[in-house]
């Protein structure tokens, strides 16, 4: 019988993970960071003690005073200094392990980014308002793309240079859709792939109310409404990168 042999997780990677008062999920998230990898939690305002549970537990701490899950994210890669930067919430909800072949896959050159397809392992995992909403964007994203996507999911994996030259400018709940249409826009290769979703540890910010989901419903609809490759001269980023 042939034997299964697991490659090691790629090393130069920095995984981004915004956070607001995520204190309790801390512990988990970042065990599961795989070895090698730096963990850059983002404080975006938090109340709780994240940034010390965080630093506690070995991780970088960015503080954003800006609130907004954008600007969190933003403030995450520009601050990531590896070649190829991830992006995973901080909840709980989704291991950032998973991203081990997501990082695989662009090193590789088979992908520009990669994405997380959440697919729910509980009915609590993922409201029902909020899966919804999530399919529609999706379907607007095909049509305005053309990219056969079914989830605007945070789990992905970029490098950092090219994800800088796509000069994302939304700093609210949009910015995950800007950067997956800024990419179509460069004639990137974007990829899907399933990853368990589950329980969220603690309250939702945005998609746990409908006034919530609401919000980032509208923040990504002024993304998809925005001409192509409009960008905002006031956030030129520092480096430079090659567009793939």
């Amino acid at each position: 019988m042939k034997a299964v042999t697991t490659s090691p997780p790629p090393l130069d990677v920095d995984v981004v993970l915004p956070c607001l008062n995520e204190a309790a999920a801390l512990p988990w998230v970042l065990a599961r960071v795989p070895a090698g990898w730096r963990a850059l939690v983002v404080d975006n305002g938090s109340t709780d003690g994240s940034a010390e549970v965080a630093r506690a537990l070995g991780a970088t701490v960015v503080h954003e005073p800006r609130r907004g899950f954008g600007a969190a994210c933003h403030a995450g890669l520009r601050a990531a200094t590896a070649e190829i930067v991830c992006f995973c919430d901080c909840d709980a909800s989704l291991d950032p392990s998973l991203l081990v072949p997501f990082v695989r896959e662009v090193r590789l050159g088979e992908a520009d980014l990669v994405l997380g397809r959440r697919r729910p392992r509980s009915r609590g995992a993922w409201p029902a308002h909020a899966r919804a909403a999530n399919l529609a964007l999706a379907g607007m994203l095909r049509r305005r793309t053309g990219l056969r996507l079914h989830d605007l999911g945070p789990l992905r994996a970029a490098r950092r240079e090219a994800l800088l030259e796509l000069h994302l400018t939304d700093r609210r709940s949009g910015y995950p859709l800007q950067m997956v249409v800024r990419a179509a826009d460069a004639g990137w290769r974007v990829t899907e792939h399933d990853v368990p979703y589950l329980p969220r540890t603690g309250a939702s910010k945005v998609t746990g109310t409908w006034r919530g989901t609401w919000q980032a419903v509208r923040d990504m609809s002024r993304v998809l409404s925005a001409p192509a490759a409009v960008q905002d001269v006031q956030d030129t980023p520092a480096h430079g990168g090659n567009r793939r």
